[in-house]
């Protein structure tokens, strides 16, 4: 009998526990099946690398798919460089306001223009107004078409915008017009609210934002007037616009200008020039008068007040005959520096503790002083225009740690020239900007009536200004500004009539400050360095603009 135990003939297939025939010795192609089942691991881990990989691959594909045709990469703003808006048989006033009006990126323009008709098909009568009526209009930064226009009732006094900033406030521009103020949303030019003026003399600008005092969590406004005998104030509720309380006299004299101020205690001062000095009255005391009760919660600063009258409560700033205005170093902080400038003076006063930092002897001061950067110490620098007789101007930059005189040029006046400026860059200085024209470039010192023209000057080439000659059209008002972060600063320049409010041709226009550069004529100012004419305007070309 066979057994099981061992292969026979009758079972050939029979193997052992090695995978051979019993009593074999394995081939080689055996071998070599041995040796793939070994390494089927080996096998796997590559299968599973190389679905990663396929895998890795399409999900790239999907991301890049997904941006490239699902998700809209942001667009640019298309803007022109130049542009221009021509109102015939129109009027306009000295007020130009650069602001957000509309979603992209590029500052819009807003102004005042008298017409009878708006350039949106409406028209005085339309909106049940006399004809001609005022058009409070926004145009577009990057082609200068209008975005809205809102018709209000005519005579224009004055209008402020910047207003909506951090104060729970719905709107932006506060306008006082024939007998009423009215508060407008910069985006689409509708009336938030509309108030009889106050009782008094018109009130004048600037409009004073306050923190919110009738607890409706909307931060409220304040109104100087002041007229031959005294000064009052008014709180107008920043939600519908209704007078909170009765009327302050701030003092018994008038007032030159206002200005509000607030100390680190976060203790606010309205600032008044008066014919001896700038004196600040605290808010929380005229809140008190204007209402009982209504000064809770604003703060006081035990520093200033312990220099407060008894009588009074008035503050003394910086006592001096004759001061023409006071200015903030920088409009966004309110505990900023003062700047004080009289007839003879200009002086830097700590705006936290009052103290003089510095005071700046001149013959006469003809416009208002600007700020920028001329060095890279982080201090705004102060740019002054001063008179020195013989129909010719200075323009000093005094350094704003010291006061000392950093850079001057002397230029023949021109008429209807604009007080100077400057574009701050994102490498810590600031482009500065000035008119006139130079006494090499004129013929005559006479008074110059056809002849004004403008100059940019770097502080990385102080002996160096790029000239540009300017059309004779009577300049109504003019800013530089920065139309865009980082790239697009521009002149936004309104002319017209020479007379306020007279009808004639009035036009809106925009210029991108680069574009002069090409154009521009390269004068030296002394010695002028070993730099080409191609690299001063290279430079130019090269910056990029800042909001600070």
């Amino acid at each position: 009998m066979e057994t099981a135990d061992h292969p026979t003939e009758g079972d050939p297939l029979k193997r052992g526990e090695d995978g051979a025939e019993a009593g074999t010795a394995p081939s080689a192609t055996e071998l070599r099946k041995k040796s793939c089942k070994e390494g089927l691991g080996f096998t796997k881990l590559t299968h599973w690398r190389t679905a990663v990989f396929f895998l890795s691959l399409l999900l790239c594909l999907i991301i890049v798919f997904a941006f490239s045709f699902i998700i809209p990469c942001p667009v640019r703003p298309q803007y022109l460089v130049t542009w221009n808006r021509t109102f015939y048989e129109a009027a306009t006033y000295e007020f130009l306001a650069i602001e957000h009006a509309n979603n992209d990126k590029v500052m819009d323009v807003l102004f005042v223009l008298k017409s009878a008709e708006g350039t949106q098909n409406k028209s005085c009568a339309d909106a049940g107004l006399p004809s001609p009526c005022l058009f409070v209009s926004a145009v577009d930064g990057t082609d200068g078409e209008t975005l809205w226009e809102s018709p209000l009732e005519p005579d224009f006094h004055w209008a402020q915008c910047g207003l909506e900033k951090e104060t729970g406030r719905t709107w932006d521009c506060l306008l006082s017009h024939a007998d009423r103020l009215t508060a407008v949303d910069k985006h689409t030019g509708n009336v938030i609210w509309q108030q009889p003026q106050p009782t008094g003399p018109h009130s004048t600008l600037p409009v004073l934002s306050v923190p919110d005092l009738d607890g409706d969590t909307v931060n409220d406004v304040a109104l100087v007037a002041s007229d031959n005998t005294q000064t009052q104030l008014v709180l107008l509720s920043g939600k519908t616009g209704v007078q909170i309380g009765s009327t302050v006299v701030l003092d018994s004299t008038e007032t030159a200008n206002h200005l509000l101020h607030c100390t680190l205690e976060k203790s606010c001062y309205v600032l008044l020039q008066k014919d001896t000095g700038v004196y600040g009255l605290a808010l929380w005391r005229i809140a008190a008068k204007a209402k009982a009760g209504l000064e809770k919660g604003l703060a006081k600063d035990e520093y200033w007040e312990k220099n407060a009258s008894a009588t009074s409560g008035l503050v003394p700033i910086y006592e001096s005959k004759a001061v023409r205005q006071v200015l903030r170093t920088q409009e966004a902080d309110e505990s900023a520096n003062l700047l004080v400038v009289t007839e003879t003076q200009v002086a830097l006063v700590d705006g936290k503790k009052m103290q003089l930092l510095w005071r700046f002897n001149t013959s006469s001061v003809l416009s208002e002083p600007s700020f920028g950067h001329f060095n890279k110490d982080g201090f705004l620098e102060v740019v002054v225009e001063e008179d020195i007789g013989n129909n010719t101007k200075q323009i000093v930059i005094l350094d704003g740690v010291s006061g000392g005189v950093l850079w001057e040029v002397n230029l023949l006046a021109s008429a209807n020239s604009q007080r100077p400026t400057s574009i701050h860059t994102t490498n810590t200085f600031s482009v500065f900007m000035f008119w006139g024209v130079m006494p090499s470039e004129s013929n005559s010192s006479a008074p110059l009536v056809n002849d004004r023209r403008s100059y940019m000057m770097l502080p990385l080439y102080p002996k160096v200004l790029l000239e540009s000659t300017s059309g004779m059209d009577h300049i109504i008002t003019f800013k530089a500004t920065l139309m865009e972060l980082g790239r697009h600063a521009a002149y936004i320049m309104l002319t017209g009539p020479v007379t306020a409010g007279a009808e004639g041709t009035v036009v809106l226009s925009k210029q991108k400050l680069k574009q002069y550069v090409p154009y521009s004529k390269v004068l030296r100012v002394g010695d002028g360095g070993s730099e080409t004419n191609e690299d001063i305007k290279e430079a130019f070309n090269r910056l990029r603009f800042s909001k600070d």
